[in-house]
C-alpha cells in the first residue's frame, strides 16, 4: 500500500504537518518527511511521504500506540546545498493515540520554529 493511501484510513490516529517557507510566504512543496516510532532497538520507520502543493503531509498509525515519535524533513533539497540547517528532527509524545495530531514547521535558510498545532 503506498503511503497516500495509508493517510485516508479513518480508524488510525493522524499526525500531520505543514511546512511553510517563511522567506517566500508559500508552502514547502514537496519536501521528504519519515515519521519514525521510538522502541526499545531505537527509532523505526513508520511511514514516509512528500508534502503536497499545499506543503502538508498526513501519516497515519494503524496500531495507535503512545509513546516517543518523531519527524525528520530532509530540507536541503528543498532549501538549497547551502542550507544551515539540511535536516530537521523534531521529537515529540504521543499521551493519547485516540487523538490526531498535527505538527507545523515554519522554515527559512537559517532557522526553524515549530508547535503543537491543532
Amino acid at each position: 500500500m503506498g503511503s497516500n493511501e495509508r493517510f485516508e484510513a479513518e480508524s488510525s490516529t493522524r499526525i500531520s504537518t505543514h511546512v511553510l517557507d517563511t522567506v517566500t510566504g508559500e508552502p514547502a512543496r514537496d519536501v521528504y518527511v519519515r515519521l519514525e516510532r521510538r522502541d526499545a532497538d531505537g527509532w523505526r520507520l513508520i511511514t514516509e511521504g512528500r508534502t503536497d502543493d499545499d506543503g502538508r503531509l498526513k501519516h497515519a498509525l494503524d496500531d495507535r500506540q503512545a509513546g516517543g515519535y518523531r519527524l525528520v524533513f530532509s530540507v536541503e533539497p528543498y532549501l538549497g546545498g547551502d542550507a544551515f540547517f539540511p535536516e530537521i528532527t523534531i521529537a515529540f509524545h504521543i499521551h493519547d493515540p485516540e487523538r490526531d495530531y498535527h505538527v507545523p514547521l515554519l522554515l527559512s535558510r537559517y532557522g526553524y520554529t515549530t508547535y503543537r498545532g491543532s
